[in-house]
This record gives C-alpha cells, sequence and structure tokens, in this order.
C-alpha cells in the first residue's frame, strides 16, 4: 500500500510513517520545509516539498495520483494565528481531498479534532474555537465529497510512549491519546472498509488497537 501524507512532519504523521515502514508499505510525505526532509527519510518516508498553502489542486494531484490512499495529518499548529488556523486545518484539507478526487485515491483518513460541537461554548477560548471551527468547516467540506473517507476525532494528543490500547467509537467520553496510538489507528482504519463514511472519536481505552 502507497499512502500520501499531508503534513508529513508532523508528530502523528512521523508516527504512522514508520508503522508503514515497518510493514512493507511506502508512503509519500508532503512537507513544507525542506529542512525536515531528513526526519522523513528517518521514519521510512519518501519526502516531497509541498505547501498545501500555497499549491494548487493540480501540483497536489501530481503526488497523490497512483497512491492507495490519503491521509490528512496537518494542522497549522498551537500558537498559530486564526488566519492559519482557516488556511491549514480548513482550506488544506479542502484542497488535499479534492486532489485526492482528481487523482483518484478514494481511500481518504482525515485527522480532526474532538470537541467540534463544543466550537461555541462559552467556556471554549477564542483561539480554540476558531481551532475547532476550522476543522469543522473541513470535515463537512469531505462528507461532501465522492471519496470513501473517514474522519478521526482523537482526544488530546500527547508525547507518551504508544499503550496500544484504545476506546473507538463514534461517540466517547473526553479523554487523551499518545500520538503513536493515533496513528496506528490510523493505520488501521486504512484496511477496515467497513469504517468508511463513519467520524469516529478515539482516546485511550482497553481495547487493542
Amino acid at each position: 500500500m502507497r499512502v500520501v501524507i499531508a503534513g508529513g512532519h508532523g508528530k502523528i504523521a512521523l508516527e504512522l510513517e514508520r508503522l508503514i515502514a515497518a510493514r512493507g508499505g511506502s508512503a509519500t510525505a508532503l512537507v513544507r520545509n525542506p529542512d525536515h526532509f531528513s526526519d522523513v527519510w528517518t521514519a521510512g518516508a519518501v519526502p516531497v516539498h509541498c505547501d498545501l498553502e500555497a499549491a494548487d489542486v493540480a501540483a497536489v494531484t501530481e503526488y497523490l495520483t497512483g497512491a492507495d490512499a490519503a491521509v490528512f495529518a496537518a494542522g497549522a499548529g498551537p500558537g498559530s494565528g486564526p488566519d492559519r488556523k482557516g488556511s491549514v486545518d480548513r482550506d488544506a484539507a479542502a484542497l488535499f481531498a479534492a486532489a485526492a478526487e482528481q487523482a483518484g485515491v478514494r481511500r481518504f483518513v482525515q485527522i480532526s479534532s474532538m470537541g467540534i460541537d463544543k466550537a461555541d461554548d462559552p467556556s471554549v477560548s477564542p483561539e480554540f474555537a476558531v481551532y475547532l471551527k476550522a476543522k469543522g468547516a473541513a470535515e463537512e467540506d469531505l462528507r461532501a465529497r465522492d471519496l470513501d473517507w473517514t474522519i478521526l476525532r482523537p482526544g488530546a494528543l500527547t508525547d507518551e510512549q504508544a499503550t496500544g490500547r484504545v476506546e473507538l467509537a463514534e461517540k466517547v467520553t473526553r479523554g487523551s491519546i499518545p500520538r503513536a496510538d493515533v496513528a496506528a489507528v490510523v493505520l488501521a482504519l486504512l484496511d477496515r472498509p467497513e469504517t468508511v463514511g463513519k467520524t469516529l472519536e478515539v482516546i485511550s481505552g482497553d481495547a487493542p488497537v
């Protein structure tokens, strides 16, 4: 299986690339900063220079052509302003999905976020509300596309070691999860056609990935 990963130098993406390589697959990582290529190579993936905030659909389609699956794992990250949350978490996701359609790559997993339904809650900080709304808009865009999509909403992300055990369902209580376990779930979802068309939440739990 060849997988193209948007946000290919992110922490979840690097973990996913290691898992794909370990089982004999191949991954192409779209990376904004060429200085990060060495980390991607070390993870076992092939980096390509692609800034999704500046690229057009045709360029991204070329990278996706011939792939078996696409994973959107990009994000503007903490400390980014509202403009970048819109241009990355919303607009880049839509661009990547449109390119997958053009390339004929049907299997598509999008990493989103828990709490999207709480974006207008007064207890949510304005910065986080912008992030949740951007992720929510990206989800709505994906649902309308002719793709075999699955949306994964992780809980609070940590850098702890993988446990290999999660709680995965359409609705779970709020909690945290190591990024490495999120990557393992993404890889498992790619192998499970019965998850197509579903929006799933995931936190650490008792069920083996």
